[in-house]
């Protein structure tokens, strides 16, 4: 009966102890989370996962990129919400580890996560429909290849900044490192 509750949980938008628990409920348009507005509503992301996998057999990352790229570079989910979230599709039997060559895991849809899609078929083309819309308003906006590299810059910048202080000779390298990339942009 394990496997029933996890559908019972999944069909009602719970998260393993409860509803809201975990990170199940962190993404509904209603209410706050760190401020912002939530891009999904609850029990939205799961779908979304699963209609993604079911078109492509895929990485926790690629999934992360789809999504941003399905929604215009508007909203990305963190590492820390989706891998939840396919360690929950697989345990219910939605989803299985499909074996890899390397470290990482891909995922792939089962008969059960084909009739969980079958079953909420207009649910779930009604949230890919809300990410066409958010897609179609963020069109002008950054692109979400710009997004990720500008992100990618300050990661990197303050992952080396909490390494240890620089010598002279060190700030005076990534100042110019930085004025040259900022000078290529204007340019572009």
């Amino acid at each position: 009966m394990r496997l029933h509750s996890h559908f019972h949980a999944f069909a009602h938008g719970e998260g393993p102890r409860g509803p809201e628990s975990g990170s199940f409920g962190m993404f509904r348009r209603h209410g706050r989370m760190g401020g912002r507005q939530r891009m999904f509503e609850q029990g939205d992301l799961r779908f979304v996962v699963l209609k993604l996998v079911s078109e492509k057999p895929s990485h926790g990352y690629e999934i992360i990129k789809a999504i941003e790229d399905r929604l215009g570079g508007a909203y990305a989910p963190s590492p820390g919400v989706i891998y939840p979230t396919l360690t929950l599709l697989e345990e219910m039997g939605a989803i299985r580890v499909q074996e890899t060559d390397g470290p990482r895991k891909l995922y792939a849809i089962t008969a059960e996560g084909e009739e969980l899609l079958r079953q909420n078929q207009t649910a779930i083309e009604a949230i890919f429909g809300r990410m066409a819309d958010i897609n179609a308003r963020h069109g002008g906006g950054p692109a979400p290849q710009i997004l990720r590299a500008t992100e990618n810059l300050r990661t990197a910048l303050r992952l080396r900044l909490a390494r240890g202080p620089l010598s002279a000779e060190q700030i005076a390298e990534v100042a110019s490192i930085l004025d040259a990339a900022a000078k290529a942009v204007e340019t572009s």
